[in-house]
């Protein structure tokens, strides 16, 4: 009667198009193993402690508790990963005008990188909008111009430690470029407290009208003078600012898209083998039939 009984219900389930003739056996053999091994569990009486039906009972729940913690972790980790990915596109998109921009700017006005000898010449302070069509120094990068330090110099090529070493007669210096804009940094501007305009003022302004200083100027701009320069800390702040961002926003989309895309999976754990090479071969199927009767009627119904 049970032979019966599991026939009926191998006939009568319906095929689905997206499922093969294997997935379907396969579960079906599972199932009947199942219940074989419940029912031989039952036919020898009350379970007992130590036996071996209470074993295999642990064992699943143990293996069902692994499954369960497994999954929370996936879940947990999926949610830090896609986190992280939108905060790195956020980073990514507020570095690029306050560091990217500004070290690209520098690269590009290709300033020597030994300082050279400027002197300040004028100094003007000016408050109001209308008047400040320019600044030396700006604290704030996008904030508008209220208050200005507009400082011009002149300057020449011959390196500030050559001129500490053999002083010049100022008036008799024949200066490179004369009466240009002098600026705190290559933008003009930054933001505290690395840049502070009245400290910068106070270092370069009226009270050091005439005294030489270090400068830098740019060889692709040569009006074009500013207070500091450094070719490493530039390029630091220019690779870190694409690297990590970019990074953890690929790491975290990969792990997401192995884990979650279907097309991805596939892609990687793509078989070697030919196409015709993935069903049984005829030698193969009659082992079958004849190792298991169970296998012989799936395998005639389909």
């Amino acid at each position: 009667m049970k032979k019966s009984s599991t026939l009926t219900t191998t006939t009568s389930m319906p095929t689905s198009p997206t499922l093969s003739a294997q997935t379907l056996s396969a579960s079906k053999m599972s199932l009947s193993s199942s219940r074989s091994g419940r029912s031989s569990c039952q036919s020898h009486g009350p379970v007992r402690p130590g036996s071996g039906c209470v074993d295999a009972i642990k064992a699943k729940r143990e293996e069902i508790e692994i499954d369960t913690i497994l999954e929370k972790a996936k879940f947990y980790t999926s949610v830090c990963l896609g986190t992280t990915a939108i905060l790195s596109v956020f980073t990514f998109l507020f570095l690029i005008p306050f560091v990217v921009d500004p070290a690209i700017s520098t690269i590009i006005a290709d300033y020597d990188p030994v300082p050279v000898t400027c002197v300040v010449i004028d100094h003007i302070y000016a408050e109001g909008i209308k008047n400040c069509s320019w600044s030396s120094c700006r604290e704030g990068c996008t904030s508008s111009l209220t208050k200005c330090h507009q400082l011009y110099v002149n300057y020449t090529r011959i390196p500030f430690s050559e001129w500490e070493r053999n002083p010049r007669d100022l008036e008799r210096v024949n200066w490179d470029v004369s009466y240009t804009k002098f600026l705190i940094n290559s933008e003009g501007c930054g933001y505290p407290p690395t840049t502070n305009c009245s400290v910068f003022a106070r270092q370069y302004g009226f009270n050091h009208i005439g005294e030489p200083f270090p400068c830098y100027y740019s060889r692709a701009y040569p009006e074009v003078v500013i207070g500091r320069y450094s070719w490493e800390n530039n390029l630091y702040h220019l690779v870190l600012s694409l690297i990590i961002p970019n990074v953890l926003f690929a790491i975290s989309i990969g792990v997401l898209s192995y884990w979650y895309c279907p097309c991805c999976e596939k892609a990687c754990n793509k078989s070697s083998r030919v196409y015709a090479e993935k069903f049984p071969t005829k030698e193969e199927i009659v082992n079958c039939m004849k190792c298991n009767t169970e296998k012989s009627l799936t395998l005639n119904v389909f």
